[in-house]
């Protein structure tokens, strides 16, 4: 009666990601870069975008936003370490075809836009455009992962995965 009277909060231990932009889902072993696929900043997954929008795939708050825009990084409120990397050997693009959508800081929903960008010139510039998302925290806080999704997803739409805290 009184947690309903006072509203106490109990303490959130699952997480849901959704697909931060719309593409072919992979395994992060796929990634043909083996800090991510050997899992070297954490676990998770990739996406081979077939459009140039990232949405958050979860609510939390902007904690990190690279200059060159191509790396983003979110912690949501059950503490999870959410890095976005927008294709690989971006960096050397130095922001160029890249634009942000956000400010580190700004509280984020899911499906809330954080950056677009020029998929063709990503495809031209990098090394590839597939976009893995990983936690970077996952060893302290993650106790499962569970991928929900293969094949195609919608940004924003799809659930890609559910992850159950220590």
């Amino acid at each position: 009666m009184f947690k309903k009277l006072f509203g106490t909060k109990d303490k959130k231990t699952e997480e849901t990601f959704f697909a931060p932009v719309t593409g072919k889902v992979l395994s992060l072993e796929e990634v043909p870069d083996p800090v991510f696929s050997q899992k070297m900043m954490g676990d998770g997954l990739a996406i081979d975008p077939s459009e140039g929008k990232v949405v958050s795939p979860v609510k939390g708050k902007i904690i990190q936003l690279f200059p060159t825009k191509h790396a983003i990084g979110i912690k949501t409120e059950t503490g999870l370490e959410v890095l976005i990397h927008i294709g690989l050997e971006t960096v050397s693009m130095k922001g160029e075809g890249f634009t942000a959508h956000i400010s580190e800081g700004d509280n984020v929903d899911v499906g809330s836009p954080l950056v677009t960008f020029d998929l063709e010139l990503v495809k031209e510039k990098a090394a590839s455009t597939i976009t893995p998302m990983v936690i970077t925290n996952f060893d302290d806080v993650v106790d499962s992962f569970d991928t929900l999704a293969s094949g195609i997803v919608s940004s924003g739409q799809t659930e890609l995965a559910k992850v159950k805290m220590k």
